[in-house]
């Protein structure tokens, strides 16, 4: 017989609703029920303030000072793990920004040794670029900037094969060939760094695009003549997007005009880099963001300040803050046993944190 575990709160969140002073029964790592805390003899020696499904960010670039383009291996995918778990996040999309051909493939081979030493966490490689727009670069480095023929997508896609998961591309510099070539791989396409108009980028989302990365960010604005790829994403019925809710890269008043037009499609990621010295990319901290050469380069967020800005800056209703940053990102990425959900038969993946989501808990 499995042996029963019990996680007692004060507040118990499902992924969709909320029970008071409940209990997460878990038997062999699923849970087997919920059950009111009156209905049992004793609590556990502890009983946690809120009880949550863990979180999932699907797109970060390193940490403790390992940018994973700069240190390709497992080591630097583990403390990339570590500082996701300390922030909540259960389950990380380790990314690397445009690059070369030979830093890319490297950091597939990193993902595959860390899983093959039994690394936790890893849904697989989020590639960022180089198949971009080079008007919209942002921060990544224009010398790697291109259109991709066939032969080369079906290269990366072969050597990738069960690593690659996640692919930014502007989809106005790339053929709808190698779209359905990406498609064909299970991998989720998602559109940034993109110049795209309305209307390339309606099409783009119409024919299997389900994603756009970092609303407002690097991609056509929405203008009253012009709405660009941000009033795609807005008018557009499934697409869904990412954001990222620092206070930098986009102001909290955006976020909440963004909510009020997605809704359920507007998820979080932190967009988290660390301190780099080395190579194209040397981000350094400024406060509590990242900069290179003066530009922002990336976030310091971890999965957990975003449900709290959310919470505190946005006025989300926390369950829904909640969901934008496990339910969501669990929905487009649809790997088994990740589901941001906390229900019987589900993987009992969680967290304990205070009212505040300022700090996780040891369980």
């Amino acid at each position: 017989m499995k042996e029963l575990r019990y996680y007692s709160a004060q507040k118990l969140f499902t992924g969709k609703q909320w029970h008071e002073d409940a209990t997460l029964v878990v038997e062999g790592g699923f849970v087997k029920e919920i059950i009111p805390n009156v209905k049992l003899v004793s609590l556990p020696a502890q009983v946690y303030p809120v009880i949550a499904p863990a979180l999932i960010d699907l797109q970060i670039y390193g940490a403790g000072g390992k940018l994973l383009s700069m240190h390709p291996d497992a080591k630097s995918l583990e403390l990339l793990y570590q500082y996701c778990k300390s922030g909540g996040a259960h389950w990380f999309q380790p990314t690397v920004a445009t690059n070369s051909r030979e830093v890319i493939f490297a950091c597939i081979d990193a993902v595959r040794s860390y899983r093959e030493q039994g690394g936790l966490g890893c849904i697989g490689l989020h590639i960022e670029g180089p198949w971009i727009n080079e008007v919209k670069k942002g921060a990544h480095q224009a010398a790697f900037i291109h259109s991709p023929s066939l032969k080369e997508a079906r290269e990366l896609l072969e050597y990738g094969k069960g690593v690659i998961t996640m692919i930014t591309i502007a989809p106005e510099v790339c053929s709808r060939e190698v779209v359905e070539l990406i498609r064909s791989y299970s991998v989720v396409l998602s559109a940034g760094h993109t110049n795209a108009t309305y209307e390339e980028a309606i099409k783009a989302f119409d024919e299997g695009i389900p994603a756009a990365t970092h609303l407002y960010n690097a991609m056509s604005s929405l203008q009253h003549r012009a709405p660009g790829v941000v009033g795609a994403v807005f008018n557009h019925s499934t697409v869904c997007s990412s954001i990222v809710p620092d206070g930098y890269h986009v102001d909290f008043a955006a976020i909440r005009i963004a909510k009020k037009q997605l809704g359920e499609r507007l998820f979080a990621i932190t967009d988290a880099v660390t301190e780099s010295t080395d190579g194209p990319y040397q981000h350094r901290l400024n406060g509590d963001r990242y900069e290179a050469n003066g530009v922002l380069s990336g976030s310091a967020l971890t999965m957990l300040k975003c449900v709290q800005n959310f919470v505190q800056q946005v006025g989300i209703e926390p369950g829904e803050a909640l969901r934008m940053c496990s339910l969501y990102p669990a929905q487009l990425m649809q790997k088994p046993g990740i589901t941001g959900l906390l229900e019987p038969g589900h993987t009992a993946d969680i967290i304990a944190t205070d009212e505040r989501f300022g700090i996780t808990i040891p369980l």
